[in-house]
């Protein structure tokens, strides 16, 4: 799957510091010509830290990172600055992202506690919505891989952390092993018992406005009934933007410790452009997850409030279960996600029944879905197949897709988009980025959506929308 990588292994290389600098020293040396490059990735075990503390002390603005945190799994992983980076736009961003990785990989020497969780170097994707964005003022581009110089990963009490470094003829060594000494002090500084239950709260109640007018969001969801009732397409899915600013920038980490706090169910996500803006969130939808070869992912579409009390909770629950037009709209992202999966020689395996995925605030209805993975197919291939899935844009997908530029008069930009890392051994996990938001300084656009499909109700379809975009909404600080 991946091209070869040569693999050398120490116990643990910050301990001496002259025996990293000879290290690395003696992998400069292996350079053959002037213009060659490689990355010397070192993965040490650590005390345990908080990924999210990290990202708050070491992270500058300028600077790509990526965050993901499942709470509820004890699983975290932090990665900042870049030892490489790619960055493009078209329809074959997926295939020319998996040549940069499997390049990267073919000139790349890893050290280390190898046998850990997380361990070795792993690229982290940002993918937008659409593979072309049509607004020059996007913030983020259609794709952006990128290998960390640090990363810091947690799961349940193990801890690691990953330096990369990329190394030429004319890197000096000696700044190179000052700096990683000095950097990695700051990372363990970060361990403070106290961070995850200091919570700043909210000093202003902030006033949202509509990207998009109500009436026109509903004028959407008839027309787009009517081009259902005529055949054209079987669902799709609009996405409601709202504003909000605050009297002072937002609180990227505060907002995230919040999240995760109120939603220990979900995916909370960050990722940055590098250019000071941030979109972050908490997505129920696991896109995939592959280990040893063993893909996972997720049909979740179907959606209904929580009760307020555990009766209320039970009749809305089953109520979900027996909708027809709720079960109709599922079924369509199974038949997808069946199909697509088979195309390239998976044999899916689901139950024949959803089940529900309650979170917080709403509840789905959800279809694990597993398959074995074939020699040769990379994650990046699967994720083309599947992104997007008629859960965020709808089927006919080519068609869905023309109608939401026709109707979203905004960016979805990386709204319901891929989010995720993949390995060097070709493990992988990607999220939805929905129950989102961008964040530009004292400026934040938030993002929710509702599947249309025959039978549906544009008030009952806005009403869900508000209720997605609250989740986000209580978080922000």
């Amino acid at each position: 799957m991946f091209a070869s990588m040569p693999v050398t292994y120490r116990a643990n290389l910050f301990q001496d510091r002259k025996e990293l600098h000879q290290f690395l020293l003696a992998c400069k040396q292996t350079l053959i010509e002037e213009g060659q490059k490689k990355v010397v990735s070192i993965s040490i075990e650590s005390k345990p830290l908080d990924p999210l503390a990290v990202l708050d002390k070491i992270a500058e603005p300028e600077q790509l990172h990526f965050y993901v945190e499942k709470t509820n799994q004890g699983e975290a992983i932090a990665a900042i600055d870049t030892a490489a980076k790619f960055k493009l736009e078209g329809v074959q961003r997926f295939d020319q992202a998996q040549k940069f990785i499997d390049s990267c990989l073919a000139n790349t020497i890893a050290t280390g506690a190898l046998d850990l969780p997380f361990s070795g170097p792993h690229f982290f994707c940002t993918f937008t919505f659409f593979d072309e964005n049509l607004n020059e003022d996007s913030p983020f581009p259609a794709a952006t891989v990128f290998l960390p110089s640090w990363q810091v990963s947690c799961k349940k009490d193990c801890c690691v952390i990953v330096v990369n470094i990329a190394i030429d003829w004319h890197i000096n060594i000696s700044d190179v092993v000052d700096n990683i000494l000095h950097k990695l002090d700051k990372i363990r500084s970060s361990a403070n018992p106290n961070f995850k239950y200091n919570v700043i709260e909210r000093q202003h109640k902030f006033k949202p406005q509509d990207v998009t007018d109500k009436k026109d969001f509903q004028a959407s969801v008839l027309s787009a009934l009517e081009t259902i009732r005529s055949n054209q397409i079987s669902k799709i899915v609009l996405a409601h933007a709202i504003e909000v600013n605050s009297p002072q920038p937002f609180h990227r980490v505060d907002s995230l410790k919040n999240l995760r706090r109120m939603y220990p169910d979900c995916y909370v996500f960050s990722t940055s452009n590098g250019k000071g803006q941030n979109f972050i969130g908490a997505s129920p939808e696991r896109l995939i997850r592959i280990r040893d070869r063993e893909l996972e992912t997720d049909a979740l579409a179907g959606s209904a409030p929580r009760g307020k009390t555990p009766a209320q909770d039970a009749y809305f629950a089953e109520r979900l279960l027996r909708s027809e037009k709720e079960r109709r709209e599922h079924r369509v992202v199974i038949d997808f996600i069946v199909q697509r999966l088979a195309s390239l020689d998976l044999t899916p395996q689901r139950l024949p029944e959803p089940s529900l995925l309650q979170l917080s605030n709403i509840q789905h209805l959800w279809t694990p879905i597993r398959g074995k993975i074939p020699v040769g197919v990379h994650p990046l291939e699967i994720l083309a197949e599947l992104h997007p899935t008629p859960a965020v844009a709808g089927d006919p997908r080519d068609v869905a897709l023309r109608q939401i530029r026709r109707y979203e008069a905004f960016d979805r930009s990386v709204y319901a988009a891929p989010l995720g890392w993949i390995d060097h051994r070709g493990n992988s996990e990607f999220v939805v980025g929905i129950r989102s938001a961008l964040i530009d300084s004292d400026r934040a656009r938030l993002y929710a959506g509702a599947g249309i499909v025959a039978g549906s109700d544009p008030d009952k379809e806005f009403a869900e929308i508000q209720l997605k975009l609250q989740a986000l909404l209580k978080a922000l600080v």
